[in-house]
């Protein structure tokens, strides 16, 4: 109940906020270059919007890693060592440009950002799949506990085989 009293609350608290300017207060995060990004979806997108935060991964988060991708030899995009920190750094940087902008992170733009970047730099690499084991192996595996029921039950048989209960 409380919680709904909060929602209900924040969610007037917000009407009165927009009814006295006519107009929906646009906040922004208070990261070190929140404000600068801020304002430039402000000046060119007329606020934090999808396109903006779209744009903004494609000029800081995009290039970066695009570069250090291109430092690295083929054979190195497949080796989750070489390619740890740049991926890691390119999720940090989308999300914090995302926490900047209030849009909650991780979104459909972010998800295709990462789709992209596999289908681009990863879909040659070789996947760990399972595999059966030798035939030698699944016989030994599966005749074990078949040889072993027969023993055990014959175990409990001539264990309980006196009608008298003991041992």
């Amino acid at each position: 109940m409380k919680g709904a009293l909060a929602f209900i609350g924040v969610f007037l608290s917000f009407l009165s906020a927009t009814a006295a300017t006519g107009e929906p207060i646009a906040t922004c995060g208070s990261g070190p270059y929140c404000e600068s990004l801020c304002s430039i979806c402000e000046d060119i997108f007329s606020g934090p919007s999808v396109e903006c935060l779209s744009a903004l991964f494609h000029h800081f988060c995009m290039p970066k890693f695009n570069n250090a991708m291109d430092l690295l030899n083929t054979t190195d995009w497949c080796v989750w060592g070489n390619v740890n920190s740049l991926y890691s750094n390119l999720s940090i940087c989308t999300e914090e440009i995302s926490d900047c902008l209030q849009i909650p992170w991780p979104n459909p733009l972010v998800e295709q950002i990462f789709v992209d970047i596999h289908s681009t730099y990863f879909k040659e690499c070789p996947t760990e799949e399972f595999s059966d084991p030798p035939p030698a192996t699944v016989f030994a595996l599966v005749i074990t506990p078949i040889c072993l029921i027969p023993i055990m039950v014959s175990l409990v048989v001539l264990k309980t085989k006196n009608g008298d209960g003991s041992s």
